[in-house]
């Protein structure tokens, strides 16, 4: 028969346990996750339509367009309305002067804008693809409830403690491959980087520039469709060699309203979600956050496990207790 027999948990382990349950506890409520985590969730979810390739890319031809129709305006228009005379031009097109004069400086930030865009397209999707922001904070603090109160009902009941640190260990086993199973060592760094691209996009001073950029733009494509066209048309081209000749300024003519159309919500988007890039910067760095998942739940594991039961010799439990003494003849 064996001589070893069960002890008790130990108990600096079940402490340990309770006191890294209320860290978890008291992690989201620490970083602000329960109000900054749903404004990251609800700023990608504003982002999800003009992030995509394909969207991208219609507003990268945007731009190419105006770019195109601003050319050849100021290349040939002058030609056909003042005989070359470049002074005439601009005093009986102040608008489309000043837009053209603005016009490098705007395509240069826009194109600027939407490369950093561009190139974060796949750290976007990533982040995208991650459980809801808005179940994060709960991520930490539902585990760190069951882990509190697991170790504080075995402190008050040392029998109920078999039962609780099997259920201790699965909860610390979730926690461990969570990230694994979310893809998050891979996501959340490319989530930290897109994070830092957008941080020189979502500033005001940026997005008002951007604001008044698109009231250039609308007055100078104004001068275009209003004075320099009919002009043209006054001058005696026809539409036919409109087309000929001025192919790009007639196409931004047609396509205008759905340009504006097409950069006015993404423009909106950046403002609405200038607040809820703030918030969500102020959480830790992204690349941490499969971290804060893997070490508690490794934690939990080795705790619950340290924890017992211990086993101990019936002998050794005896020591020093007194003998009962020898019954009278007794050799």
């Amino acid at each position: 028969m064996s001589d070893i027999a069960p002890a008790g948990p130990r108990r600096w382990a079940q402490a340990a346990l309770g006191l890294l349950g209320l860290a978890l506890i008291v992690m989201p409520v620490a970083f602000g996750m329960f109000d900054r985590a749903p404004q990251g969730a609800a700023m990608l979810a504003d982002f999800r339509p003009f992030m995509t390739q394909e969207r991208l890319d219609a507003f990268q031809e945007d731009i190419a367009d105006i770019d195109a129709a601003v050319r050849e305006v100021s290349e040939r228009a002058p030609a056909e309305l003042t005989g070359g005379d470049r002074a005439e031009f601009d005093a009986r097109y102040p608008a489309f002067t000043a837009f053209e004069r603005t016009w490098v400086g705007i395509e240069h930030d826009m194109s600027e804008l939407l490369d950093s865009i561009d190139d974060n397209v796949g750290n976007y999707r990533a982040v995208d693809e991650l459980p809801s922001f808005t179940l994060f904070p709960w991520f930490f603090a539902v585990p760190g409830a069951l882990v509190l109160l697991g170790a504080l009902a075995a402190l008050a009941r040392a029998r109920w403690w078999r039962g609780i640190r099997w259920a201790l260990i699965v909860v610390g086993a979730g926690l461990l491959i969570a990230p694994a199973a979310f893809g998050m060592f891979d996501r959340a760094p490319k989530g930290g980087r897109m994070m830092e691209a957008f941080r020189g996009i979502e500033t005001r001073p940026r997005i008002q520039a951007m604001q008044g950029y698109f009231g250039t733009m609308a007055s100078g494509e104004g001068s275009i469709r209003v004075q320099v066209v009919p002009d043209l048309r006054r001058a005696g081209l026809s539409q036919e060699e409109l087309d000929e000749r001025f192919p790009a300024t007639v196409a931004l003519g047609e396509r205008w309203v759905g340009i504006i159309g097409g950069f006015t919500p993404m423009i909106g988007a950046m403002v609405d979600n200038l607040p809820r890039y703030r918030a969500l910067a102020g959480l830790p760095p992204f690349a941490l956050f499969p971290w804060f998942f893997a070490l508690p739940g490794a934690l939990i594991v080795g705790l619950s496990a340290a924890a017992g039961p211990r086993l101990r010799a019936p002998g050794r439990a005896r020591l020093g207790t007194a003998r009962r003494p020898l019954t009278k003849g007794a050799k």
